[in-house]
Formats: C-alpha cells, structure tokens, sequence
C-alpha cells in the first residue's frame, strides 16, 4: 500500500486508549511508548499523515517521516490504524 502525505489515519473500530498509554483492541492490550502513542494520538481522521510527521518534527528533534510512516503501516497490518 502506498501511503501518501495527505492519508487521514485514524484508529480501527474496537481500538481505544486506556490508562498509562495503553491501546485497547479487540485482540487485547498494546502498551504504548515514546513516540508512538504521541503519533497515535494525533491518528484522529481529521489529521494528514503529513500534519502528523509536522507535528512530531516540533516536539521530537530528529524525527524522520519514514520511521512515522513504518510505525503506522505495521499497526495498520495489525488491524489498528485505517486510511
């Protein structure tokens, strides 16, 4: 799949946060850390994948947008991220 700047991610149906950076999905528990539960919470639908790289290059130094992109294809595989 390829995934453009302007793909709104959002979470799948049955996924949502817990306590603790914690993601709740139908199959169990991800314990989120760093980096990856800031992208996720910015995966609302209304947000482009290239306001999202944007927003983490601001509050993380070094942020490269094909590591946020690898991160959102994986949990997209897993069944917790649509485009």
């Amino acid at each position: 799949m390829i995934i453009t700047d302007g793909a709104q991610p959002r979470l799948a149906r049955g996924c949502r946060f817990g306590a603790d950076d914690t993601l709740l999905v139908p199959e169990g528990v991800l314990r989120l850390k760093g980096t990856g539960a800031e992208i996720l919470k910015r995966c609302d639908g209304t947000r482009t994948l290239g306001e999202i790289v944007g927003e983490m290059r601001e509050q993380f130094v070094g942020m490269v947008e094909s590591d946020v992109e690898e991160f959102l294809r994986k949990l997209n595989e897993r069944g917790v991220v649509e485009w």
